[in-house]
């Protein structure tokens, strides 16, 4: 029997990262719905991320948090799927990825709160200034079709789950470039499935009415 794919998550959280991955493997996974406040800091789930935040995979007795992270392994774990590139053609896949979950997130979280970075501390700050990100961001986008290459992968479900959600709120200005990206991406059909599971649930939770 194949170990059992467990997801935890909440709809209105990062977990829509992984729910589109894990929809992109066409693997079988059970969900598990967490609340903010409630089941995400009890015991049982803190076993699995002592910090208590979603999202999370229990794939047979392996864990592992925090989205990139999640997809990276998940595109490992069911390579039938074709969603990352071979291991000798994986620098920008790996390049991409880890710069949304590092340099990107972090930009766009520090001008969310309207932090306001001294210059004499700048060069401490890992992911540099917001201008440049953007810059940066924008050469992943459009030096190729896909961040990776000619052929998408799971540093693309990364990477557009960012854009999607920083353009949407204003974290991450609406460049051309931006919103080419996410048109090329938003007839997936695993990206329309994770949108409808997503927003399912969501419509289920006891706040939502």
């Amino acid at each position: 029997m194949a170990d059992e794919l467990v997801f935890y998550t909440h709809p209105m959280s990062r977990g829509r990262i992984v729910r589109w991955m894990l929809e992109e493997t066409g693997a079988r996974y059970r969900t598990e719905i967490l609340t903010f406040d409630g089941s995400m800091k009890e015991a049982g789930y803190l076993a699995v991320n002592p910090l208590g935040k979603v999202p999370a995979i229990r794939h047979g007795e392996t864990v592992v948090t925090e989205a990139a992270a999640v997809c990276a392994y998940l595109a490992d774990a069911f390579p039938a799927a074709g969603l990352a590139p071979p291991p000798a053609e994986r620098g920008d896949y790996y390049r991409w990825l880890f710069f949304a979950a590092g340099p990107l997130e972090m930009t766009v979280a520090l001008k969310w709160l309207d932090v306001k970075v001294p210059d004499d501390r700048r060069r401490a700050i890992g992911c540099g200034d917001y201008p440049a990100v953007m810059d940066s961001l924008a050469l992943a986008v459009s030096r190729h079709p896909y961040v990776a290459g000619d052929r998408f992968t799971a540093a693309d479900v990364y990477v557009a789950s960012h854009i999607a959600w920083g353009t949407h709120f204003g974290g991450i200005e609406s460049r051309p470039a931006f919103l080419a990206y996410l048109e090329r991406l938003a007839t997936r059909p695993a990206a329309i499935r994770a949108a409808a599971l997503d927003d399912a649930e969501a419509a289920r939770l006891p706040e939502a009415g």
